[in-house]
């Protein structure tokens, strides 16, 4: 596919061919992508949470009454969890939430995010991602004449020092080079805007993907 390609003072500077393979996928699958989300987040996760256990707690362990007479039930500890300021039961501890996804799942929800911001219009090329003053008021005046307000851009193997100073504190603009690359920040931007060296990088590294049978299948009978 063709897509246009222009400056960052809007002008037009050509054209830049797309791969069918990374974006033009017709087909979108939201479980692909869900699955992608969920382990994203997952992932990131801290884990910190956690509560005292029994063996933790403070409070004493002496025995509260004794076993038999008193005509109520039998207790040995004020840490137990039906008393207030004992432990509680089944509470959260330190662990890891991430969980493994296959690294070929990974690449087709990533090929699948960026054929759906091409296929919706919202994909933007442009020849560079350069500016010579480190000026916000000036990139957010840029930004704001070529409707980016809620955009993730990918600026290359590299982010500019200049660019990436100015666009550092204007909301919802989010500057990433091609490493930082992810689904959950490309579902979640209006805008995806990408330089032509970013272009290129993401399909050096996701254009040689086969298709499944399945896919394979798919496209046959359409």
């Amino acid at each position: 596919m063709k897509l246009s390609v222009i400056k960052l003072d809007g002008k037009a500077a050509g054209d830049v061919e797309l791969s069918d393979v990374v974006f033009g996928i017709s087909d979108i699958r939201g479980d692909l992508l869900a699955r992608y989300v969920n382990w994203q987040l997952a992932k990131r996760r801290a884990g910190t949470h956690k509560v005292q256990t029994r063996n933790e707690n403070s409070r004493t362990g002496k025995k509260m009454y004794k076993q038999k007479g008193t005509g109520g039930a039998r207790h040995g500890s004020r840490r137990a969890p039906q008393f207030v300021g004992g432990s509680r039961a089944f509470g959260p501890i330190v662990r890891d939430h991430g969980f493994d996804l296959p690294k070929k799942v990974r690449a087709l929800a990533l090929r699948h995010a960026l054929s759906s911001k091409a296929k919706a219009g919202d994909l933007v090329v442009v020849d560079a991602l350069t500016v010579k003053d480190a000026k916000t008021s000036a990139l957010r005046e840029t930004f704001a004449k070529l409707g980016w307000t809620r955009t993730l851009i990918i600026a290359g193997p590299e982010v500019d020092t200049n660019f990436a100073l100015a666009s550092r504190n204007i909301p919802h603009i989010h500057v990433l080079p091609n490493a930082g690359l992810n689904v959950y920040d490309i579902l979640r931007a209006d805008k995806l805007v990408l330089s032509k060296a970013a272009v290129e990088a993401i399909e050096a590294s996701y254009a040689d993907y086969k298709p499944s049978r399945r896919e394979q299948a798919e496209k046959e009978a359409a």
